[in-house]
Protein backbone atom coordinates (compact mmCIF):
# COMPACT_ATOMS: atom_id res chain seq x y z
CA UNK A 1 0.00 0.00 0.00
CA UNK A 2 1.90 3.40 -1.20
CA UNK A 3 1.02 6.28 1.13
CA UNK A 4 -1.33 8.14 -1.11
CA UNK A 5 -3.60 4.78 -1.08
CA UNK A 6 -2.61 4.70 2.41
CA UNK A 7 -4.18 8.51 3.19
CA UNK A 8 -7.47 7.93 0.87
CA UNK A 9 -7.98 4.16 2.77
CA UNK A 10 -7.37 6.17 6.21
CA UNK A 11 -9.97 8.82 4.60
CA UNK A 12 -13.20 6.63 3.65
CA UNK A 13 -12.60 4.37 6.98
CA UNK A 14 -13.10 7.64 9.00
CA UNK A 15 -16.13 8.84 7.17
CA UNK A 16 -17.62 5.62 7.76
CA UNK A 17 -17.29 5.58 11.03
CA UNK A 18 -18.34 9.21 11.52
CA UNK A 19 -21.63 8.25 9.27
CA UNK A 20 -22.39 5.65 11.90
CA UNK A 21 -22.72 6.89 14.61
CA UNK A 22 -25.83 8.86 15.90
CA UNK A 23 -25.74 12.45 17.93
CA UNK A 24 -27.93 10.05 20.30
CA UNK A 25 -25.25 6.95 20.55
CA UNK A 26 -22.32 9.93 21.46
CA UNK A 27 -24.31 11.93 23.72
CA UNK A 28 -25.06 14.92 21.77
CA UNK A 29 -28.03 16.99 20.97
CA UNK A 30 -29.76 15.46 17.29
CA UNK A 31 -29.85 19.38 16.05
CA UNK A 32 -31.65 20.16 13.35
CA UNK A 33 -31.26 19.94 9.48
CA UNK A 34 -28.84 17.21 9.33
CA UNK A 35 -28.41 16.69 5.59
CA UNK A 36 -26.37 12.96 5.77
CA UNK A 37 -26.29 9.90 8.54
CA UNK A 38 -24.60 10.22 11.78
CA UNK A 39 -22.12 13.20 13.19
CA UNK A 40 -20.65 15.97 11.66
CA UNK A 41 -16.87 16.55 11.39
CA UNK A 42 -16.88 19.19 13.99
CA UNK A 43 -18.73 16.69 16.60
CA UNK A 44 -16.33 14.10 16.51
CA UNK A 45 -13.11 16.98 16.71
CA UNK A 46 -14.97 18.08 19.87
CA UNK A 47 -15.72 14.56 21.30
CA UNK A 48 -12.11 13.73 20.44
CA UNK A 49 -10.50 17.16 22.08
CA UNK A 50 -8.90 18.43 18.86
CA UNK A 51 -10.04 21.43 16.28
CA UNK A 52 -12.58 20.91 13.73
CA UNK A 53 -10.03 22.02 10.93
CA UNK A 54 -7.12 19.51 11.77
CA UNK A 55 -10.06 16.67 12.24
CA UNK A 56 -10.97 17.52 8.72
CA UNK A 57 -7.79 17.46 7.00
CA UNK A 58 -7.55 14.16 8.64
CA UNK A 59 -10.50 12.64 7.65
CA UNK A 60 -9.95 14.57 4.10
CA UNK A 61 -6.77 12.61 3.30
CA UNK A 62 -4.01 14.95 3.95
CA UNK A 63 -0.33 14.22 4.70
CA UNK A 64 -0.49 15.44 8.50
CA UNK A 65 1.02 13.72 11.41
CA UNK A 66 -1.23 11.74 14.11
CA UNK A 67 -0.09 11.23 17.95
CA UNK A 68 -0.74 7.73 19.35
CA UNK A 69 -2.33 9.38 22.28
CA UNK A 70 -4.98 11.76 19.92
CA UNK A 71 -5.63 9.08 17.67
CA UNK A 72 -6.80 6.85 20.53
CA UNK A 73 -9.35 10.31 21.18
CA UNK A 74 -10.60 9.95 17.88
CA UNK A 75 -11.18 6.25 18.35
CA UNK A 76 -12.98 6.69 21.62
CA UNK A 77 -15.22 9.77 19.89
CA UNK A 78 -15.89 7.51 16.94
CA UNK A 79 -16.63 4.17 19.30
CA UNK A 80 -14.42 2.25 17.50
CA UNK A 81 -14.29 -1.41 18.34
CA UNK A 82 -10.64 -2.93 19.18
CA UNK A 83 -10.25 -4.58 15.90
CA UNK A 84 -11.07 -0.94 14.23
CA UNK A 85 -8.75 0.63 16.48
CA UNK A 86 -5.77 -1.30 15.21
CA UNK A 87 -6.72 -0.80 11.69
CA UNK A 88 -7.35 3.37 12.37
CA UNK A 89 -3.59 3.56 13.86
CA UNK A 90 -2.04 1.08 10.94
CA UNK A 91 -3.46 3.31 8.34
CA UNK A 92 -2.42 6.68 10.11
CA UNK A 93 1.14 5.42 11.55
CA UNK A 94 2.89 5.05 8.25
CA UNK A 95 6.27 4.30 9.74
CA UNK A 96 4.53 2.22 13.54
CA UNK A 97 5.07 -1.61 14.36
CA UNK A 98 4.15 -3.56 11.07
CA UNK A 99 3.68 -7.25 10.81
CA UNK A 100 6.74 -8.71 8.78
CA UNK A 101 4.93 -10.44 5.35
CA UNK A 102 5.18 -13.87 5.41
CA UNK A 103 7.35 -16.10 3.04
CA UNK A 104 5.91 -16.54 -0.22
CA UNK A 105 5.16 -19.90 0.02
CA UNK A 106 2.12 -22.42 0.03
CA UNK A 107 0.69 -22.74 4.03
CA UNK A 108 0.33 -26.12 5.09
CA UNK A 109 -1.98 -27.49 7.45
CA UNK A 110 -0.82 -29.31 9.96
CA UNK A 111 -2.33 -32.67 11.12
CA UNK A 112 -3.32 -31.76 14.15
CA UNK A 113 -5.85 -29.24 12.63
CA UNK A 114 -6.24 -31.87 9.88
CA UNK A 115 -7.64 -33.92 12.88
CA UNK A 116 -9.85 -31.23 14.00
CA UNK A 117 -11.49 -30.31 10.90
CA UNK A 118 -12.38 -34.13 9.87
CA UNK A 119 -13.92 -34.38 13.58
CA UNK A 120 -16.55 -31.89 13.26
CA UNK A 121 -18.15 -33.82 11.13
CA UNK A 122 -21.79 -31.66 11.43
CA UNK A 123 -19.69 -28.58 10.99
CA UNK A 124 -18.63 -26.97 7.76
CA UNK A 125 -15.11 -25.99 7.88
CA UNK A 126 -13.01 -24.09 5.56
CA UNK A 127 -9.16 -22.84 6.59
CA UNK A 128 -7.87 -19.54 4.70
CA UNK A 129 -4.72 -17.65 4.33
CA UNK A 130 -4.33 -14.31 5.10
CA UNK A 131 -5.24 -13.23 1.23
CA UNK A 132 -8.27 -15.48 2.02
CA UNK A 133 -7.56 -18.28 -0.51
CA UNK A 134 -8.82 -21.58 0.75
CA UNK A 135 -6.05 -24.03 1.63
CA UNK A 136 -8.36 -26.58 3.33
CA UNK A 137 -11.80 -27.55 4.15
CA UNK A 138 -13.74 -30.58 5.31
CA UNK A 139 -15.92 -33.20 3.89
CA UNK A 140 -19.41 -31.12 5.74
CA UNK A 141 -17.83 -28.22 3.65
CA UNK A 142 -18.04 -29.60 0.18
CA UNK A 143 -21.64 -30.71 1.14
CA UNK A 144 -22.71 -27.68 1.58
CA UNK A 145 -20.58 -25.28 -0.26
CA UNK A 146 -19.43 -26.76 -3.07
CA UNK A 147 -16.64 -29.51 -4.38
CA UNK A 148 -13.25 -27.17 -3.89
CA UNK A 149 -11.36 -29.69 -5.00
CA UNK A 150 -12.52 -28.60 -8.96
CA UNK A 151 -11.59 -25.32 -8.72
CA UNK A 152 -7.60 -25.12 -9.29
CA UNK A 153 -5.85 -23.48 -6.31
CA UNK A 154 -5.13 -20.10 -7.96
CA UNK A 155 -8.87 -19.74 -8.10
CA UNK A 156 -9.32 -20.90 -4.46
CA UNK A 157 -9.73 -16.97 -2.99
CA UNK A 158 -12.69 -17.08 -1.03
CA UNK A 159 -13.36 -13.17 -1.71
CA UNK A 160 -13.29 -13.78 -5.85
CA UNK A 161 -15.71 -17.04 -5.26
CA UNK A 162 -18.23 -15.46 -3.56
CA UNK A 163 -18.48 -12.39 -6.45
CA UNK A 164 -17.99 -14.95 -9.14
CA UNK A 165 -19.69 -18.37 -8.36
CA UNK A 166 -23.53 -18.36 -8.94
CA UNK A 167 -23.46 -21.03 -6.60
CA UNK A 168 -22.45 -19.29 -3.37
CA UNK A 169 -25.17 -16.59 -4.53
CA UNK A 170 -27.76 -19.05 -4.71
CA UNK A 171 -26.82 -20.39 -1.36
CA UNK A 172 -26.90 -17.71 0.85
CA UNK A 173 -30.57 -16.31 1.65
CA UNK A 174 -28.45 -13.27 2.92
CA UNK A 175 -25.90 -12.91 0.81
CA UNK A 176 -24.86 -9.55 1.51
CA UNK A 177 -24.32 -10.39 5.15
CA UNK A 178 -22.34 -13.72 4.41
CA UNK A 179 -20.06 -11.36 1.91
CA UNK A 180 -19.84 -8.34 3.77
CA UNK A 181 -18.19 -10.73 7.02
CA UNK A 182 -15.87 -12.05 4.76
CA UNK A 183 -14.95 -8.27 3.20
CA UNK A 184 -14.70 -7.13 7.27
CA UNK A 185 -12.05 -10.01 7.26
CA UNK A 186 -10.17 -8.83 4.58
CA UNK A 187 -10.60 -5.42 5.73
CA UNK A 188 -8.74 -6.12 8.72
CA UNK A 189 -5.68 -8.20 6.78
CA UNK A 190 -5.48 -5.44 4.54
CA UNK A 191 -5.01 -2.97 7.54
CA UNK A 192 -2.51 -5.22 8.68
CA UNK A 193 -0.30 -6.11 6.57
CA UNK A 194 0.38 -2.55 5.22
CA UNK A 195 3.47 -3.46 2.97
CA UNK A 196 2.21 -5.83 1.35
CA UNK A 197 1.04 -4.36 -2.73
CA UNK A 198 -1.13 -7.53 -3.61
CA UNK A 199 -4.15 -6.42 -1.55
CA UNK A 200 -4.31 -2.79 -3.57
CA UNK A 201 -3.92 -4.92 -6.87
CA UNK A 202 -6.55 -7.03 -5.76
CA UNK A 203 -8.99 -4.87 -4.92
CA UNK A 204 -8.83 -2.89 -8.11
CA UNK A 205 -9.26 -5.89 -9.95
CA UNK A 206 -12.48 -6.43 -8.22
CA UNK A 207 -13.38 -3.05 -8.29
CA UNK A 208 -13.25 -3.03 -11.63
CA UNK A 209 -15.21 -6.45 -12.64
CA UNK A 210 -17.96 -6.47 -9.58
CA UNK A 211 -19.56 -3.50 -9.03
CA UNK A 212 -21.34 -4.79 -6.43
CA UNK A 213 -17.98 -5.76 -4.59
CA UNK A 214 -17.03 -1.70 -4.91
CA UNK A 215 -20.42 -0.71 -3.14
CA UNK A 216 -19.95 -3.64 -0.50
CA UNK A 217 -16.24 -2.95 0.31
CA UNK A 218 -16.62 0.97 0.61
CA UNK A 219 -19.15 0.12 3.25
CA UNK A 220 -18.00 -2.90 4.88
CA UNK A 221 -16.37 -3.06 8.88
CA UNK A 222 -12.78 -4.38 10.36
CA UNK A 223 -13.42 -7.62 12.30
CA UNK A 224 -11.00 -10.33 12.34
CA UNK A 225 -13.70 -12.50 14.18
CA UNK A 226 -17.28 -12.04 12.66
CA UNK A 227 -20.18 -13.76 14.02
CA UNK A 228 -22.70 -13.99 12.23
CA UNK A 229 -26.07 -16.11 11.54
CA UNK A 230 -26.33 -17.29 8.54
CA UNK A 231 -29.83 -18.78 6.12
CA UNK A 232 -28.34 -21.20 3.52
CA UNK A 233 -30.60 -22.58 0.65
CA UNK A 234 -29.24 -25.14 -0.64
CA UNK A 235 -30.87 -27.44 -3.19
CA UNK A 236 -30.87 -30.48 -1.95
CA UNK A 237 -31.31 -29.98 1.91
CA UNK A 238 -33.48 -26.49 1.74
CA UNK A 239 -33.48 -23.92 4.67
CA UNK A 240 -30.25 -24.41 6.79
CA UNK A 241 -29.00 -22.11 9.46
CA UNK A 242 -25.58 -21.32 10.14
CA UNK A 243 -23.58 -19.97 12.96
CA UNK A 244 -20.11 -18.75 12.04
CA UNK A 245 -17.45 -18.67 13.95
CA UNK A 246 -14.03 -17.48 12.97
CA UNK A 247 -10.44 -18.51 14.54
CA UNK A 248 -6.87 -17.54 13.55
CA UNK A 249 -4.68 -20.66 13.71
CA UNK A 250 -1.22 -20.06 15.61
CA UNK A 251 1.77 -20.88 14.16
CA UNK A 252 4.17 -20.27 11.18
CA UNK A 253 1.34 -19.37 8.94
CA UNK A 254 -1.38 -17.23 9.33
CA UNK A 255 -4.18 -18.86 8.75
CA UNK A 256 -7.87 -18.42 9.54
CA UNK A 257 -10.37 -21.15 10.60
CA UNK A 258 -14.08 -20.80 9.36
CA UNK A 259 -16.61 -23.15 11.55
CA UNK A 260 -20.35 -23.09 10.56
CA UNK A 261 -21.97 -24.30 13.41
CA UNK A 262 -25.74 -25.93 13.43
CA UNK A 263 -28.03 -23.09 14.88
CA UNK A 264 -29.61 -24.76 18.00
CA UNK A 265 -33.25 -25.69 18.04
CA UNK A 266 -32.94 -26.28 14.10
CA UNK A 267 -32.92 -29.40 12.13
CA UNK A 268 -29.81 -28.18 10.12
CA UNK A 269 -27.68 -30.52 11.86
CA UNK A 270 -29.91 -33.68 10.95
CA UNK A 271 -30.21 -32.45 7.28
CA UNK A 272 -26.62 -31.70 6.81
CA UNK A 273 -26.02 -35.64 8.57
CA UNK A 274 -28.24 -36.87 5.52
CA UNK A 275 -26.69 -34.91 3.33
CA UNK A 276 -23.38 -36.66 3.84
CA UNK A 277 -25.03 -39.85 3.98
CA UNK A 278 -26.55 -39.57 0.65
CA UNK A 279 -23.54 -38.14 -0.81
CA UNK A 280 -20.95 -41.44 0.40
CA UNK A 281 -23.85 -43.72 -1.16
Amino acid sequence: MNHQTRLQALSTFLKNARSRLTPAAAGLPEGTRRRTPGLRREEVAQLAGVSATWYTWLEQGRDIKASASVLDCIASALQLTADERKYLFSLAHENGPALRLPKEEDPQISPSLRKIMQELRSCPVIVSDRRCYIVGWNEAASHVFMDFEQIPPEQRNMIQLLFTRREFKRLAVNWEQFASGFLSMFRAYYGQYVDDGWYEQFLSEMKAAHPDFDRLWESSDVSFAPEVLLEFRHAKARKMLFQLTSLQVHGSYDLRCSIYTPAPDTNTESKLTLLMAEGSE
